[in-house]
């Protein structure tokens, strides 16, 4: 059964945040830029973290980058002016000193710390000049002859995602409003109570209340972990509302047309004729599923999974052979330039001896040559178009748009493949859109950011390749590396050496990558060495890529940019420096350049030490097997779905309080209840959706 209390007009989801104490019409603005517009939307801004001020710390015990409650004697305070004017506060609990820096001050907290005055502070430790410090604490000043204990907060201190203009206390402040009058006015609560019984979880006002403000005796170690049932109700009925959001968007698809895609013809016999190579029976049993669903009249939603090799772009390619030779168009749409170019040469060589011509559409083209590209892909004169997101802006218009490729969709996110999607729209006639990914897509996220696409697998390699062998070497043993490098080469054959930064900067790591060129070319002065780095110009990353290929350099140095789509068989080696700082399925995507040839490939990860337990375990897993599958299972348990899939500002990975590795024993509770709401309580649906992916992105469905 479902409680809904719709007839309950003083329900909070539709009132105003205008209504609360404090909040004008400027604060509803700033409100409303992190999702905030009603007072149910208050509610479900959940706290990411929590900070424990119920217990006091002697400062004798502290050690920078902790967060401490501390008590303490003002022993002496003074302004100085040296290269920036401050407040130093000195304080002693007899158990050890510690200084509080105030940068922003006023007279009135210069006369509160007199000497002798007892404080109570918590912040951040850190190191300061001559003694720990902190840095604007947050304090007060104790009564004399208060103990230190009766001023501690007796429950945990929630922390909320914030925007300018909109600080921590407000939201507390905020939130306390809301849920004194959460006792008075219910929620709507669209989960069978039937079924949040039989898995021993709190109702949604009780959750809600433990979340926002845990009360004292709470388990203070699951709230932190994110495990304490209130959570998992709260996550629960997330996961369900991205769950019926994207069966919603499916439903709205199929509900419209495409263009029928009649059965195999002979351009895509005589491509197929031409290659170099026999399909596998994965790649046929996949080509087939494509082909059946464009023959149908809806909309294909279909997406590829394929390990790194396994020869997705053919299949993408003969199934766009198909469609051009029916009359429309194909737009393939790639997340880096790089990818983009390998795609484009691989079409091009394809596609060109047929008489077809591949367009190029990038944003960094130039003015001319992209007016020409446009002009020529409105007109229809173009069949083939490959590029970046350039492709969904708003000046580019498809003549007949029957096909949309999407590579690596989790760049990308449910917004951008849908702007592409609907850039073929005609009335109530969509294009069928083919998604591919060479990061196989765990079981959980599948269930979850992906539950609108019908999913294939190539689950074969083609004949001859071998398993690349992966060692970990210390980088004390960099010489070894750089010797094993020069004697690949002598045997004739070809070396990717990766350089990676933990900051996503590429400026820093070109400045990097161009420092290993230097080192290397000293050490390997015999070789033929060069450099590409995402911040080159696009005809000179393509210039070296091609030359890497035909062999005319034998050690590429290079950064992340490579991690997808280059193909150069001869290349049997790949260093990659600070493996420790990647992720399980970057690391495999990298590794994954080379082994694609017969001849036995190997990959050295190489790692500042001493490595942490997690950076041990991601290394072990990384040697011991080539499955990407089992690599995405473990990434995702060690990560996180948001790490996994992406950035977390994309699609629909970003959840406020739902983690997939930790609540993934949930999903077939998930997936059965997202049924049972669709079938038997469809009014429940859009309230769910509303209250967990909001207003503002409601549009992601066309519903």
């Amino acid at each position: 059964m479902v409680i809904d209390t719709a007839r309950d007009k003083a329900t909070l989801d539709a009132t105003s945040v205008l209504t609360l104490k404090g909040v004008g019409e400027a604060m509803a603005v700033k409100l409303a830029g992190i999702g905030i517009h009603t007072l149910q939307d208050v509610l479900f801004h959940l706290p990411f973290r929590y900070q424990d001020r119920t217990r006091l710390a002697h400062v004798g015990r502290l050690s920078p980058g902790r967060e401490a409650v501390i008590n303490g004697e003002v022993v002496v305070s003074e302004v100085v002016s040296r290269r920036r004017r401050s407040l130093l506060v000195r304080i002693d609990d007899g158990t050890g000193a510690i200084m509080l820096r105030f940068f922003h001050f006023n007279q009135q907290q210069v006369r509160q710390f007199a000497r002798g005055v007892r404080v109570q502070c918590f912040g951040e430790v850190r190191r300061g000049p001559g003694m720990l410090e902190m840095v604007h604490p947050e304090y007060r000043i104790l009564r004399a002859g208060a103990s230190g204990e009766s001023a501690l907060e007796n429950t945990l201190t929630p922390f909320y995602p914030t925007t300018e203009g909109v600080q921590q206390p407000t939201l507390r402040r905020l939130t306390s409003q809301v849920l004194a009058q959460l006792d008075r006015h219910s929620l709507h609560e669209y989960l069978p109570a039937n079924l949040i019984g039989k898995l021993g979880l709190p109702d949604l006002t009780s959750a809600l209340h433990v979340v926002h403000r845990p009360p004292p005796g709470s388990d203070i170690n699951a709230l932190i972990e994110g495990v304490h049932p209130a959570h998992r109700r709260l996550a629960l009925e997330e996961l369900i509302a991205h769950r019926l959001g994207l069966r919603l968007l499916r439903v709205h698809t199929q509900a419209q047309l495409a263009p029928v895609i009649r059965p195999a013809g002979q351009l895509p016999r005589t491509l197929r004729s031409s290659l170099a190579f026999k399909l596998t029976k994965a790649q046929d049993r996949v080509l087939l599923d494509v082909l059946d669903d464009m023959g149908s009249g809806e909309p294909m939603l279909r997406l590829v999974q394929g390990d790194v090799g396994s020869g997705k772009t053919v299949v993408a390619a003969l199934a766009a052979a198909q469609v051009v030779e029916c009359g429309f168009q194909v737009a393939l749409m790639a997340p880096t330039e790089i990818l983009a170019e390998q795609h484009m040469l691989n079409f091009s060589e394809w596609f060109e001896p047929l008489g077809i011509g591949v367009a190029w559409l990038t944003g960094r083209l130039r003015a001319v040559q992209r007016r020409a590209a446009i002009e020529a892909v409105a007109m229809g004169h173009q069949r083939v178009i490959v590029g970046t997101h350039a492709l969904f802006q708003k000046d580019v218009v498809f003549q007949n748009l029957g096909l949309a490729i999407i590579d690596e969709q989790h760049r990308f996110g449910v917004h951008q493949r849908l702007a592409l999607r609907n850039k073929g729209t005609e009335g109530n006639t969509l294009p069928h859109q083919l998604i591919m990914t060479a990061t196989p897509i765990p079981r959980t996220l599948a269930m979850t950011a992906y539950a609108d696409l019908d999913a294939s697998v190539i689950d074969e390699l083609p004949p001859g390749r071998k398993p690349v062998t992966t060692v970990a070497l210390d980088s004390s043993r960099r010489g070894e590396v750089v010797q094993r490098v020069g004697s690949a080469i002598d045997d004739g054959r070809q070396v990717y050496w990766v350089c990676t930064l933990i900051e996503e900067s590429e400026s820093m790591q070109a400045e990097a990558a161009e420092d290993t060129l230097d080192a290397l070319r000293e050490l390997l002065p015999r070789h033929r060495i060069a450099l590409v780095h995402g911040r080159m110009k696009p005809r000179d990353k393509e210039a070296i890529m091609q030359a890497f290929k035909a062999r005319d350099i034998d050690l590429l140095i290079a950064t992340t940019v490579i991690e997808v789509g280059v193909d150069v068989p001869n290349a049997s080696l790949m260093i990659i420096e600070n493996a420790e700082r990647l992720g399980l399925s970057q690391l495999h995507q990298l590794r994954g350049r080379v082994g694609r040839g017969s001849a036995q490939s190997s990959c050295i990860l190489l790692y500042q030490g001493p490595l942490s337990g997690n950076a041990r375990e991601r290394l072990g897993i990384l040697r011991e097997t080539n499955d990407g599958f089992v690599i995405a299972e473990k990434d995702l348990s060690l990560r996180g779905a948001g790490e996994v899939l992406g950035t977390r500002q994309t699609g629909l990975a970003e959840f406020r309080i739902a983690q997939l590795g930790r609540d993934d024993d949930l999903l077939d509770e998930v997936s059965e209840i997202a049924d049972q709401l669709l079938d038997s309580h469809p009014q429940s649906v859009q309230g769910l959706v509303r209250r967990w992916i909001g207003e503002e992105r409601k549009d992601y469905g066309g519903v």
